[in-house]
């Protein structure tokens, strides 16, 4: 454990993020001794940044545009690090210039802004110039630039709405740094796929999957949590597409709940009764080609502890359970794998489970 404490990983401020979790995720995977790993769900890429520095081949994928570039950045990046330093100095050095984010993010109109005017003419100005780069150049920069942003916003942690006064980081001058690439000692694949096309056909040993589930307060629209929403600001930092957009927030008109929802973030039943999300989960385990998966899942999620326990062992055999509880910041171990049923009750736990493929 102490060993996988030692890695370090980056990414932006990120509703669910695993960071915590790394090392009991790097304990899991070392007992079932996979050469490669699938994570289902890479958002930020922490989870695979860290399996590519524990030594293992990584195939990571997810929906959004933003994490393949976070992917393709820290994990497919053919040069050192030190090689795109005078690429970041450059982009630093641009004067800001107006452009389409300080049009729509920047410029006063009585609505509440994720960043202020400074910040959105230097993003601007950057964003321009990245345009003209080559793709390990661009994911590098783009990486680069969203990490800058993500440090000096005026949110809770999101881009579904900001802050009614400015954040004391939002004064600061964004500033882009090199990210910590990780260097290339096996061949890692970066996707963008729905999870179900590929889940069948992934050549990996070990699957992580860390769904995006919707909260369990049914007095939540579902809109509150769905990441397509949340992070749309760095969906169009990354596909320069100005899009058009839509409410207070001016989300990407993309991200509305008709065309961003994601199955495993339904807060609805279906006809029979089950939670969407719980099927959605028994559908991604039975058709994942790995011999073992790893599964998270939070105590805050929609689906109950008894549906999602009968759902893993229709699906495998269940090995070992850690459940982290972050009120108390202490992990524990079940000794009987059935155990957590109980204690899923309390709030603000998390639980990882390591699973058998029948």
């Amino acid at each position: 454990m102490q060993r996988y404490a030692e890695i370090t990983t980056e990414g932006i401020k990120y509703a669910g993020s695993k960071l915590k979790l790394l090392p009991h995720i790097l304990r899991l995977a070392e007992k079932v001794q996979p050469q490669t790993v699938f994570d289902g769900f890479s958002g930020t890429t922490r989870v695979s940044q860290a399996f590519a520095q524990a030594g293992y081949r990584v195939i990571a994928n997810d929906v959004a545009v933003w994490s393949r570039v976070f992917g393709e950045c820290y994990l497919l990046s053919p040069h050192p690090r030190e090689h795109y330093q005078d690429l970041i100095d450059h982009l630093n050095a641009l004067p800001g210039r107006d452009g389409w984010f300080t049009e729509h993010y920047g410029k006063p109109d009585g609505l509440k802004k994720p960043w202020q005017r400074h910040n959105t003419l230097k993003l601007d100005a950057i964003r321009a110039e990245i345009e003209r780069l080559d793709n390990n150049e661009k994911a590098v920069a783009l990486t680069s630039l969203i990490l800058a942003m993500d440090e000096v916003d005026s949110t809770i942690g999101h881009y579904a709405s900001y802050l009614s006064e400015w954040s004391p980081r939002s004064h600061r001058e964004m500033k882009l740094r090199l990210p910590r690439i990780i260097p290339k000692t096996r061949e890692h694949v970066v996707g963008q796929s729905d999870v179900f096309e590929i889940a069948s056909k992934i050549d990996a040993d070990l699957a992580y999957y860390d769904p995006p589930y919707g909260s369990n307060n049914d007095k939540m629209p579902p809109s509150r949590v769905r990441y397509a929403s949340y992070y749309h600001l760095w969906t169009s930092i990354c596909l320069f597409d100005n899009p058009p957009l839509f409410g207070k927030a001016k989300r990407r008109a993309d991200t509305s709940d008709t065309l961003s929802a994601s199955v495993f973030e339904d807060f609805r039943r279906n006809e029979t009764g089950r939670f969407v999300v719980v099927e959605a989960i028994e559908r991604l385990l039975q058709q994942t080609n790995t011999k073992h998966i790893i599964l998270s899942y939070s105590s805050g999620g929609r689906a109950t502890a008894d549906e999602l326990n009968d759902v893993i062992r229709s699906s495998g055999k269940l090995l070992e359970v850690i459940a982290i509880d972050y009120k108390r910041n202490v992990m524990g171990g079940m000794r009987w794998t059935n155990e957590w049923v109980r204690d899923v009750d309390e709030t603000n736990r998390e639980f990882l489970f390591l699973i058998e493929r029948l």
